[in-house]
């Protein structure tokens, strides 16, 4: 089976063109490919389909198997891999994902794609649409108990649920311990990313995030949204004003108004071809 291996800010999947190939059991593969001792190594697989909606369909799974919604880092290299392979000539494509179809607008240098802004969409803020089984309409800066500590929380979706933490000293912290409480915590029935963010300027943070079925990772493109979303939503950030989101992998545009728009980078790593 061929295969690239691309990644935004970071955030690496594997791709695969089902357009030529086909997979029989994407969570097991997710899981057999994305091992990094004993596979290709990568935080999912994600499938490139078909849409009898949208230009193409863009299916994910985690590193675990489980099965995601939506991805605005895999999205943006989705649009980079398209364009690079000449299935398409548009300058901007639409993606069906399971949160909906997404528009992406694409930047090239030298005929080749370098870079793109997703049009995520708007963010869900109320409890019942994240979902987050906690009595109030929205989570804007609600306590969650979590073991013998309490933390402030803004949660809402982007298409994915998303729990934002504002702290200090992000770069240093254990994001591990609390991050994997949280995600399995019973407020949340579909579980949760969980996004640790240090606010630098009304148009800078920094952030740190553990990853629903895939641990932390380098960079997420919807929790990089999500943060901005909650900043905004607490009076930290400006609306219809670029914030910078800085991760470990990278830096990430993020513009909130009543939709969400995310700009960055994509790179493909290597290709190849693996045996399942």
């Amino acid at each position: 089976m061929k295969f690239a291996k691309m990644q935004g800010t970071g955030n690496d999947y594997i791709y695969v063109d089902c357009f030529d190939e086909s997979i029989d059991d994407p969570p097991a593969a997710a899981k057999f490919l994305s091992d990094r001792h004993f596979g290709i190594g990568s935080d999912g697989l994600v499938l490139i389909l078909p849409s009898d909606r949208a230009d193409f369909k863009m299916d994910i799974y985690n590193s675990d198997g489980s099965r995601a919604k939506m991805c605005g880092n895999a999205a943006r290299c989705v649009a980079k891999y398209v364009c690079d392979s000449k299935m398409t000539d548009k300058d901007m494509i639409s993606l069906e994902t399971l949160s909906g179809i997404k528009y992406i607008n694409i930047y090239k240098t030298d005929g080749k794609v370098t870079s793109a802004q997703v049009n995520m969409g708007s963010p869900m803020l109320k409890s019942r649409d994240i979902p987050a089984l906690i009595e109030s309409d929205t989570v804007i800066s609600r306590p969650l108990e979590v073991g013998k500590k309490v933390y402030s929380v803004t949660c809402l979706s982007m298409g994915n649920p998303h729990c934002v933490i504002f702290t200090s000293g992000v770069e240093k912290m254990d994001i591990e311990t609390p991050g994997r409480i949280i995600e399995n915590h019973e407020v949340f029935p579909d579980r949760v990313n969980v996004e640790f963010a240090e606010v630098l300027s009304r148009h800078r943070v920094r952030m740190r995030v553990w990853e629903r079925g895939s641990g932390e990772t380098l960079a997420c493109g919807t929790g990089a949204c999500a943060t901005v979303v909650a900043m905004v939503e607490n009076g930290l950030a400006d609306r219809d004003s670029d914030v910078k989101v800085e991760l470990i992998g990278g830096t990430l545009t993020i513009n909130y108004d009543e939709t969400v728009y995310m700009t960055g980078a994509a790179t493909e790593v290597f290709e190849g071809r693996v045996t399942l």
